[in-house]
């Protein structure tokens, strides 16, 4: 009987690219994949710690597994196992962590899947992390994540990730294509690029710092890729965003007018206090070239609130910003302290009283923002991509610049690019739409 493995993944597009590869190592090895609802010899979790409250989830996850099969095997990887390995596995009912250097060799460690009385280990400095493992996202969804760059060198005072992932790096252009060419094969219609830092690509290509490619080749050899119908890039930093990426975008074949660019912060003292690499002036030059050369394109902004020193002046002066900012929807995060950041030790802490406030009135700003860019796509000709789920009766796609679309569940639609026209927005939010050509590709 072959083995089954279940896997949860928490975090960003990056851990999905990356569990996916696991699983087809596990595969390799003998194992079926299931569920993690259902019954399985081994569950794999693959940790986030971007946030506090992807912390605290953890334990909620390895009770669900526990509760499903008491005598499963349960291992831990990602960022959260590099950073705090002991209090991973001081969890009762995990037997393994592994950090950042050993998480794709989980198989290796996993031979006996008897419950461990204590768990183990497998851990390294991370300077040690300084190789790069391809990996990309298959299966789990309409679209794939493809990961072509990981690390970072930035030294933002609130992130951990340089801790967890170690420096950037990058995977060869040549793999990078080869991966591409796989997932089109497989009949995928869309590769969200994703990575750490993306917009930072070339650095460490062939273990050294050499910019041997950058990103703006990687963006021209991915849209020279046969049949490859969609590429997506997700979140890049602005001052990486380069305006000669954005008019090649703009007239390109396969990638798509959607960016999501990280703000912060809409204080200029903010980002300097945070060691953003850019002040607001830059940020509003790239979204006013972008919406200069693609008047259409959907544009998203990761923002922070509460950061230490941050006053309601400062708050303020970042909702007035984004209100006035030609952007599409906001991806709102709440600061939390987090061990070993220069933030973590700073004066004019925020109350989570504040933090809270502040976060619902982004949200609520946000919530405008879609509204309105929805509203102007409206009459418009798009094409969208149906996903594969059953909601409420309903099957959901996404336009080329991300808007939401629904309508009645016909499974016949799943993974079927169609040529649309927007018509009206229901009362969730999402639009309708007449379909004027059927099935573009299939």
């Amino acid at each position: 009987m072959r083995k089954k493995v279940a896997f949860y993944t928490l975090g960003c597009k990056l851990n999905f690219s990356e569990t996916s590869t696991i699983a087809r190592n596990f595969n390799d090895e003998g194992f079926d994949r299931v569920d993690f609802s259902e019954n399985a010899d081994i569950y794999v979790i693959n940790t986030c710690s971007v946030t506090e409250n992807a912390d605290k989830r953890f334990k909620t996850i390895v009770k669900q597994a526990q509760k499903t099969n008491p005598d499963a095997f349960v291992a831990a990887v990602g960022c959260y196992a590099q950073l705090k390995p002991e209090e991973l596995v001081s969890v009762d009912g995990v037997d393994l962590v592994l950090g950042a250097t050993e998480k794709f060799k989980i198989t290796d460690y996993i031979h006996d899947l008897s419950k461990n009385e204590f768990g183990e280990v497998h851990s390294c400095e991370i300077e040690e992390a300084d190789f790069y493992v391809g990996s990309y996202s298959i299966g789990d969804r309409t679209r794939a994540f493809l990961k072509v760059q990981d690390g970072c060198d930035y030294k933002c005072t609130y992130c951990t990730i340089p801790l967890a992932r170690g420096i950037s790096r990058s995977d060869t252009l040549q793999n990078v294509l080869k991966n591409a060419k796989e997932i089109s094969e497989k009949g995928i219609k869309e590769i969200v690029l994703t990575g750490v830092n993306i917009g930072d690509y070339g650095k460490g290509e062939f273990g050294n710092k050499k910019h041997e490619h950058t990103f703006f080749e990687l963006v021209q050899a991915l849209d020279a890729v046969e049949g490859i119908e969609r590429l997506r890039i997700s979140s890049i930093e602005p001052n990486l965003l380069k305006k000669e990426t954005i008019d090649y975008v703009s007239g390109s074949r396969a990638f798509v007018p959607h960016f999501h660019i990280p703000l912060q912060s809409g204080s200029d003292f903010i980002l300097k206090k945070m060691r953003r690499r850019y002040l607001t002036n830059l940020y509003v030059d790239r979204v006013k070239k972008i919406k200069d050369v693609m008047p259409h394109a959907c544009i998203g902004v990761d923002v922070i609130v509460g950061f230490p020193g941050e006053t309601d002046d400062h708050f303020l002066d970042t909702y007035n910003f984004l209100s006035q900012l030609d952007i599409s929807y906001l991806h709102v995060f709440t600061y939390s302290e987090r061990d070993n950041t220069v933030a973590a030790s700073l004066d004019g802490v925020v109350s989570m009283g504040a933090r809270k406030k502040r976060s619902k009135m982004l949200r609520g700003l946000s919530v405008k923002k879609r509204r309105a860019f929805y509203e102007s796509q409206l009459g418009s000709e798009r094409t969208v991509l149906f996903e594969s789920e059953n909601k409420e009766g309903y099957i959901h796609g996404f336009t080329e610049n991300y808007v939401k679309v629904k309508m009645p569940w016909n499974p016949l639609y799943i993974n079927t690019l169609n040529r649309v026209r927007l018509t009206t927005i229901d009362d969730d939010g999402i639009v309708r739409f007449d379909l004027i050509v059927e099935k573009l590709a299939v």
